[in-house]
């Protein structure tokens, strides 16, 4: 019989495949952190939301190099995200959610970022996977997958790499049958629910469902040992015949077995598109302002001036270059910042407008998309550029390994080689000059 997603089975993968998995950091490490959240309860407004990110982005931060150098699996970081509430952020309130909107939850992806970028994706990933339902399932679906994942405080990864091959779907009796590999699995290792996606045989239908990750037909290959990013344990993994009951298959009807237009044949199924690219564009920016402000930290301790200019300082902030380059780094993100507001509020109003009746109409979708192409190009140059730049102004020993300077640019270029911003660039040159807006595709 099919697992449901209410399956909770430890995995016990077969001997011949099992895979030395890696060492995990302790959730012991942050005991002292999760008592007092715990004790706090979940924040009651967006800025008390932003605040409880700011302060979990502040813990990560004080041993952030060490763990980038150490590559464990983040399950103390995990635990973390759970005991602060902040996977329960865009829950109903109804259900023990925290009620808030995704204007909220970028901003809380991007405090988080700035402390820890691979946690900030982490977190971003799972605040999309975990409203897919609300997105592309049956309204029942939508209710109960939500229920599930805030009452029990579930972290949700996904296993829906659209560069790869498509996962086979076929049917066995009353379930489906998911097989196929894919390359990246961004926090599949740590999570507790994964989302599948593939395509139904014979046909060109895609079906998406959550599965428990704890079970023997999901073998993760540990493979994850980038240059950035490197907790966020996006390894490959091999869907090796995973049974998914029909009721889980999102947004399709059960009687006839085929998707239900009322979900999946509108414009409304596809903003999940638009939604996570602006996730990305969210953690490029506060990783950035994480790297100004770590480097501000070590220029006014560390760094020292420079002695052979002709016009010597006493002190590297009375120096011009200096000065002139943390002025113009503090500019374009603050620029950025505003524009990233903007596309996350155009986001926000959408889902607000047409949650419930699911009513957007494509132009809608569209021009919401520019704003979230718009902002994906921005944040994509002033972070590459401010990550780098920042050891203009820190010196040659801001490279030393343990001071982990150097993980916010590697950070941000890993994931900025997600999709190419030369296309993002183009499809807003069409919305300029053709009032053309972007079709759905799986990056738009």
């Amino acid at each position: 019989m099919a697992p449901s997603v209410t399956d909770t089975r430890v995995a016990t993968e077969p001997a011949s495949k099992k895979i030395k998995p890696n060492p995990t950091t302790d959730p012991a490490v942050y005991d002292v952190h999760h008592q007092k959240f715990i004790s706090d309860g979940l924040p009651s407004t967006a800025e008390a939301w932003i605040e409880r990110a700011r302060q979990v982005g502040e813990i990560l931060a004080q041993d952030a190099p060490a763990r980038d150098i150490d590559n464990k699996t983040p399950k103390a970081e995990i635990a973390l995200l759970k005991s602060a509430g902040l996977l329960k952020l865009l829950g109903s309130k109804a259900i023990g959610g925290g009620g808030q909107d995704w204007e909220v939850g970028y901003k809380v992806i991007r405090e988080v970022a700035k402390g820890d970028g691979s946690l900030g994706m982490l977190l971003g990933y799972h605040l999309l996977w975990s409203t897919t339902a609300n997105v592309v399932g049956t309204d029942e679906q939508k209710e109960r997958i939500q229920k599930l994942i805030i009452e029990n405080n579930y972290f949700v990864g996904g296993a829906v790499n659209p560069r790869d091959n498509d996962l086979h779907i076929t049917e066995e009796g009353d379930h489906l049958v998911f097989d196929g590999f894919k390359n990246f699995n961004t926090g599949g290792v740590v999570s507790d629910l994964t989302v599948l996606e593939g395509v139904y045989a014979g046909t060109e239908y895609h079906i998406f469902a959550f599965v428990p990750t704890a079970q023997p037909g999901m073998e993760f290959a540990h493979n994850w040992n980038n240059i950035g990013l490197r907790l966020t344990e996006s390894g490959s993994v091999r869907i090796n015949k995973i049974q998914v009951p029909w009721s889980d298959a999102l947004g399709w009807d059960t009687k006839t077995k085929t998707p239900d237009p009322a979900y999946l044949s509108i414009p409304f199924g596809t903003l999940l598109l638009p939604t996570i690219q602006l996730v990305f564009s969210n953690f490029y920016l506060g990783i950035a302002q994480g790297a100004l402000s770590f480097a501000a930290k070590y220029t006014t301790t560390s760094t020292r001036a420079w002695p052979y200019g002709g016009d010597n300082k006493a002190s590297p902030t009375e120096e011009f270059y200096i000065l002139e380059r943390y002025g113009n780094f503090f500019a374009h993100l603050r620029a950025a910042e505003t524009l990233t507001d903007r596309a996350g509020k155009e986001i926000a109003g959408v889902y607000a407008k047409h949650g419930e009746k699911r009513t957007v109409s494509e132009r809608e979708r569209g021009e919401v998309a520019e704003w979230v192409a718009s902002t994906k190009i921005v944040t994509t140059d002033t972070a590459l550029r401010v990550t780098a730049g920042v050891f203009e102004v820190t010196g040659s020993r801001a490279t030393g390994k343990k001071v982990g300077l150097d993980r916010f640019w590697r950070d941000v270029r890993t994931h900025t080689l997600h999709d190419p911003v030369a296309y993002k660039n183009r499809e807003v040159g069409e919305f300029v000059l053709l009032d053309k807006v972007p079709e759905p595709t799986w990056y738009t």
